[in-house]
């Protein structure tokens, strides 16, 4: 890949920085060439920093590291988009990304509607492994499994109210909120979706 670093001034070049698996943008960095070689042959992200004038490794002091996928280059050969998978929060300030979102997968994967689940288990149990003071699932694990069981029933009881009236978008919000909830709940009690679904695959049996 040819990247024209001499394109600016203090040869360092734009590098956004996508989860692979979510899509969400997760933050911008520089890199000069020698960064970009290390990203390259170690797969781990590797910056410039413009404050301390050094190179440094995304994670070396947190242990959030980002595991490099796939790096692309622009038409213009002058911007890096690196496509990662992030171990833990990403921005210093404990949010899943430098814009303040959560990194909640955006669509299902290769089409898949069902994949969506599973992609979004996975981000819970990120949660509940990685807790970030920004993330609701976050807090809702910290406050352990009487308030989450508590969640679920509430969301039941909305949405059971919402099944009475004729509104298909509330109805469809509030099923929404049962199923989030109900798969933090799974993840509290140590128990995967694959899990529920085996034991509904032997009933069928």
């Amino acid at each position: 890949m040819k990247i024209d670093f001499e394109k600016y001034a203090d040869g360092l070049v734009p590098a956004i920085v996508q989860d692979f698996e979510t899509d969400k943008v997760l933050m911008l960095g520089f890199m000069n060439a020698e960064a970009f070689e290390l990203t390259e042959n170690t797969e781990k992200v590797t910056f410039f920093s413009r404050s301390r004038h050094k190179l440094w490794t995304k994670g070396e002091t947190s242990g959030n590291s980002l595991d490099v996928k796939e790096i692309l280059i622009d038409c213009d050969k002058d911007t890096i988009l690196i496509k990662a998978n992030p171990a833990g929060v990403i921005c210093h300030t404990g949010a899943d990304t430098c814009f303040e979102e959560e990194n909640f997968p955006a669509k299902a994967q290769n089409g898949d509607e069902s994949s969506f689940l599973f992609e979004l288990e996975k981000v819970i149990q990120s949660r509940k492994e990685n807790p970030s003071e920004n993330s609701y699932t976050s807090k809702l694990f910290a406050k352990g499994i009487n308030k989450i069981a508590q969640k679920v029933g509430e969301e039941a009881v909305e949405l059971i109210i919402e099944a009475k009236d004729d509104n298909a978008e509330l109805f469809k919000s509030e099923a929404s909120d049962l199923l989030y909830h109900f798969l933090v709940l799974l993840a509290e009690k140590n128990i995967s979706l694959a899990d529920v679904l085996e034991t509904l695959k032997q009933r069928k049996r």
